[in-house]
């Protein structure tokens, strides 16, 4: 008991789902005649308190700073894509029941099943809602189940899923459950304390164990390495290298023990520990300060909890424990016509691939798909106000299902903020050559949409950035902490020219391994109306052949893909082109197809063998731009079920189809690529990398957008003191 309680305090520092999953099932006890709502009276973002809600109107948009938590169970949806209430979802969790009776199930999915595409298009404000379905992936049995619930009526259509390998993402219930497993077996903690380590001190974390044959068949399994937590919170760099735990998560049956490595040394703690309160040397911290006011409040609105309205901009926002966040419904006014125009009718970050580099026994499986194996939303813990989100920033609280169908409430998950840094939406000055003195200079305010999954060591920060001249700029940021190996090596003139590291040595006993980190995005452009086509502006040299003192140029040839596989696209620095989609059935006033062009960033490829067994699971790496077919069913690029997928249900599979994309509804895919060669500045805890694309408008406005945007003038602009904010 001492050790489960200590192992406790640790996982709520590193790792808060577990402690908090932990939380939820006490909860539950305590409350098994209302199953309503899990209730807690902590502060923990997986529940909310009664004695704590506020008595207006529910909102899911909050300042951090109030004590409240919102009442969710009395909210309703207005819009047809709004994610599930806590009463829809609590309906739904009673025809769960219903279907399994007395059979042991899990839920690892219940969101809206959203409605037909055209349905949403032909939707307009005051409309009735179209009928509301809830889509559940559960198991039970040893089997995955797939169902389509209609809320109202209660009525339930069963998919297939016969056809499709892998399994569903791990549950956080699952995670929990299987970190005791090793401690069951008695040679495992024998050999911990071979070691020299007391097994009070040891962390086991599961690791998914991608697919490599047969020994991966009939069974979902994870693989468990472990770690030694005494003398630091930050356990991930005292790793007791060499030995894996391989777990039946169904059955929570240990299959084997790998263990090796037993000469390899646990590093020490000592200069591990990220913590504030761990540092003893002196805090580096600005002497003033910097941060950005709004104290008249924000410049956007939310409508129905998940609508905003910014600028010229207005989309639909909702948090999803798969996705993170996703983004529909973006339209942009013209400043020219007044009217509403479609640019995006979905987007969000469809899989994650993070392979690492070490061939050897205990890390050839380590080749992560986290958004498919552990959901990127539901690994998206509380914001930090001030740090993760400045002070002007309004917050989102997402809704969720445990493992039982039970909604919870998952506090401040995606923050909303108007982002000022001085740049300038457009500038010129010219001098007094025309006879006087011009400078104009626009200020560039844009809006972010910003959530943090953390993938046990790792955090990604996503944002949706958008633009008042239309650009769509979409970033992701890596920090959180490498994961390494031990090694008996302290100094690099202990390493012979031959030894393969599979990385770097960061300190003494500790290799930050080599890996990658790819970021596939889903993006459903709609631009001015469905029928699109994608367009390859391919720039190449041409000569002058002697018709000018100049012997060669750059020629634009553009090419429409009549088909996917003409739209896969590997970016060459040498072979430039610039990739649009357009409207070809819409033309500017002077002629040009209107559209949107995507100006890639963070272009690392993938190294990988194309069969090798992770690389055809993550086929979307194979290129950076894809463009299919819509297909509502083709929304995940690693697949539906990403857990020990082989690879058969991916985007490279549906674009090899080759079905006709020219002038018609269409996807865009872009996958953002790392390649990360850990250095030394990346330990203890890694500085934020960051690297983003662009959605930029091409030909789509008649001009400058932002042209008639106002100056900032200075008595218009608030003056804030520091005692202001006190």
């Amino acid at each position: 008991m001492e050790r489960k309680n200590f192992l406790r305090c640790l996982f709520f520092i590193f790792s808060a789902v577990l402690l908090l999953i932990f939380t939820v099932y006490n909860l539950q006890n305590q409350l098994a005649n209302k199953p309503e709502l899990l209730e807690c009276t902590t502060n923990s973002p997986w529940c909310i308190s009664k004695n704590r809600i506020s008595g207006k109107k529910p909102n899911f948009l909050h300042q951090p700073t109030t004590a409240l938590r919102h009442d969710h169970t009395a909210e309703v949806p207005h819009h047809p894509l709004d994610p599930l209430t806590i009463q829809e979802m609590n309906k739904v969790q009673k025809v769960i029941k219903s279907i399994y009776k007395d059979t042991v199930y899990s839920v690892h999915s219940l969101v809206l099943e959203e409605p037909d595409k055209k349905v949403v298009l032909k939707w307009k404000k005051g409309d009735d809602l179209p009928p509301r379905k809830a889509s559940v992936i559960s198991r039970a049995a040893g089997k995955s189940y797939i169902f389509t619930v209609d809320i109202e009526t209660g009525e339930v259509v069963q998919q297939d899923t016969s056809h499709i390998s892998g399994y569903p993402y791990v549950s956080l219930e699952d995670v929990q459950k299987v970190i005791w497993a090793p401690f069951s077996r008695s040679d495992f903690n024998r050999s911990i304390i071979a070691r020299g380590v007391d097994p009070n001190n040891v962390a086991c974390l599961p690791f998914s164990s991608g697919w490599f044959g047969k020994y991966e068949e009939g069974r979902r399994i994870v693989k468990l390495e472990c770690f030694n937590t005494e003398g630091t919170a930050n356990f991930y760099m005292r790793p007791i290298e060499g030995i894996v735990v391989i777990v039946d998560l169904d059955t929570n049956e240990v299959l084997e023990i790998v263990d090796k490595g037993k000469h390899i040394p646990i590093p020490k703690a000592a200069g591990t520990d990220y913590r504030l309160s761990a540092e003893n040397s002196p805090i580096f911290k600005l002497p003033n300060p910097v941060s950005m006011e709004q104290p008249n409040g924000p410049n956007f609105v939310i409508e129905g909890e998940h609508l905003v309205k910014w600028a010229n901009w207005e989309f639909h926002l909702k948090p999803d424990p798969r996705a993170g966040v996703m983004i529909s419904r973006a339209s942009i006014r013209d400043a020219e016509t007044g009217e509403m125009r479609n640019v995006m009718y979905k987007g969000f970050s469809s899989e994650l691939f993070v392979p690492y580099m070490d061939p050897e026994e205990a890390w050839y499986f380590k080749t992560y798909m986290d958004a498919g194996e552990y959901g990127f939303g539901l690994l998206s813990l509380a914001l930090d106000p001030l740090n993760d989100c400045p002070r002007n920033a309004k917050y989102m609280d997402a809704i969720f299902a445990a493992a039982d169908g039970t909604p919870y409430v998952r506090s401040n998950m995606i923050c909303l903020f108007e982002r000022y840094s001085g740049d300038a939406a457009w500038r010129h000055t010219e001098s007094p050559i025309v006879g006087q003195e011009i400078r104009e200079a626009r200020p560039k305010v844009s809006l972010v949409a910003r959530m943090v999954a953390s993938l046990a060591n790792y955090d990604y920060i996503i944002d949706w950035e958008f633009h008042a001249d239309g650009l769509i700029h979409v970033k992701v940021s890596l920090t959180g902490i490498v994961i390494v190996k031990g090694t008996s090596y302290a100094n690099m003139n202990q390493v012979n020219r031959e030894q393969q590291l599979y990385g770097t040595l960061l300190s003494e006993n500790i290799i930050g391994v080599v890996h990658d980190h790819y970021i596939n995005f889903y993006l459903d452009m709609d631009i001015d109306g469905i029928e699109n086509s994608f367009v390859n502006v391919h720039l190449q040299r041409e000569y002058t052949n002697g018709k000018s003192p100049r012997k060669s140029y750059m020629k634009v040839n553009k090419e429409v893909a009549k088909t996917e596989k003409e739209a896969q696209i590997k970016l060459s620095l040498y072979n430039p082109s610039e990739f649009h989609v357009v409207n070809p059935n819409k033309k500017s006033k002077v002629g040009n197809p209107v559209g949107y062009k995507v100006v890639p960033a963070g272009t690392a490829a993938s190294l990988l063998d194309p069969e090798d067994p992770p690389q055809k699971r993550s086929a979307f790496t194979n290129n950076q731009i894809w463009v299919t077919q819509y297909n509502k069913s083709e929304q995940w690029s690693g697949g539906l079920f990403a857990y020990q997928s082989h690879g058969e249900d991916t985007l490279q599979v549906w674009s090899d189809r080759d079905r006709p994309i020219e002038n018609r509804d269409i996807v865009l895919w872009y996958t953002l690529g790392f390649h990360h060669v850990p250095c030394q500045e990346d330990y203890p805890i890694m500085p934020t990398v960051s690297s983003s694309f662009d959605l930029k408008p091409v030909n789509f406005f008649e001009r400058n957008p932002v042209l008639r945007v106002a100056p900032y003038v200075e008595k218009e602009l608030p003056v804030c003191k520091a005692a202001d904010s006190a």
